[in-house]
């Protein structure tokens, strides 16, 4: 939204001047140069560029004009996630995580965050670092080493877009000499310096916003992975968060401790599915499960019963 309001004050800001000193608006208005700096731009970008870094760069462009999606409620809500997925490991062991990274589209945890569940990169970012943490046997090292090297490869991908628009923004001012000696040249400056210039370092900033938050995910799990509880492992995420965006302490608190009520009711709801299953009663599972009070003295009334008859033989 701050991108299209910035182009349009770019364009009036430059038209308003030159209308303040009685420059002609129809010398602006010049379709034939604008087509030939417009399309031989366009023609050296799919020239340059694969069909695959062609569609990042225009989801990347739609990124731009929708605005950064790494805001203080995903970071919290991620945190609140892996603190769901962290204490499920702890309480039930790492095992019990198998069901939930192979198949992360049905998992009970993940299914709640739709954001997570619909990034394929982000899910199996995750899923394939705490795979490697339930198959054990990987020291924490190495497992670190190994998430960088991912992190790298994706960074590398998502600034291809932004090198290619570059490229295109830098080419403008030329191909406007080509198009005119005077207004060809005013437009590819302004189309460079005033437009596609600013869209592409928007994309970079964007690109860095990405690398910061898969940098937090990564700091969790290797918090927890060297034997950190998980809400500390939590905490050392939300250090790392930006400052701009970061959640204060008291908000990631909250959110863990929703994350555990909820996770605590489920695994009730669960106990109680496999007490029907097994045609067991509330009653049933309460005497079979704990002995009571009552139990205990019928055992001491039989012992005691016993021997009275044991002294009454002797006699």
């Amino acid at each position: 939204m701050f991108a299209i309001i910035g182009i349009v004050m770019v364009f009036g800001a430059v038209i308003g001047g030159f209308l303040m000193e009685k420059g002609p608006l129809p010398v602006l208005l010049q379709p034939a140069e604008l087509l030939i700096i417009g399309g031989a731009g366009i023609g050296t970008l799919l020239v340059a560029n694969p069909l695959c870094i062609i569609k990042k760069l225009i989801a990347g462009l739609l990124g731009v004009l929708k605005g950064s999606k790494f805001k203080k409620t995903v970071y919290i809500e991620s945190l609140k996630m892996m603190y769901e997925l962290l204490n499920k490991a702890r309480r039930q062991g790492l095992v019990a995580l198998e069901s939930d990274i192979e198949e992360p589209d049905k998992s009970p945890i993940f299914t709640k965050y739709k954001s997570f569940t619909s990034d394929h990169h982000l899910r199996d970012f995750v899923c394939d670092t705490m795979r490697m943490a339930v198959t054990g046997g990987v020291d924490p090292f190495d497992v670190d080493q190994m998430m960088d090297l991912d992190m790298e490869v994706h960074h590398g991908e998502i600034t291809q877009p932004v090198a290619a628009l570059t490229t295109v923004a830098d080419s403008l001012p030329g191909l406007g000499i080509v198009a005119a000696a005077l207004v060809g040249t005013f437009l590819g400056i302004l189309l460079c310096y005033g437009a596609v210039g600013p869209l592409a370092a928007n994309m970079d900033k964007l690109v860095a916003e990405e690398h910061a938050y898969y940098y937090v995910l990564r700091v969790v799990m290797i918090a927890f992975m060297k034997g950190i509880s998980p809400l500390l492992a939590v905490e050392i995420g939300r250090r790392a968060i930006p400052g701009y965006v970061r959640p204060s302490f008291a908000e990631v608190e909250k959110a863990c401790r929703e994350a555990g009520s909820g996770a605590a009711a489920a695994t009730a709801e669960a106990e109680r599915s496999n007490r029907r299953a097994r045609g067991l009663g509330e009653g049933d599972v309460r005497n079979r499960s704990t002995p009571s009070s009552s139990r205990k003295s019928m055992v001491m009334a039989a012992i005691m019963v016993a021997r009275g008859r044991w002294r009454t033989r002797t006699l």
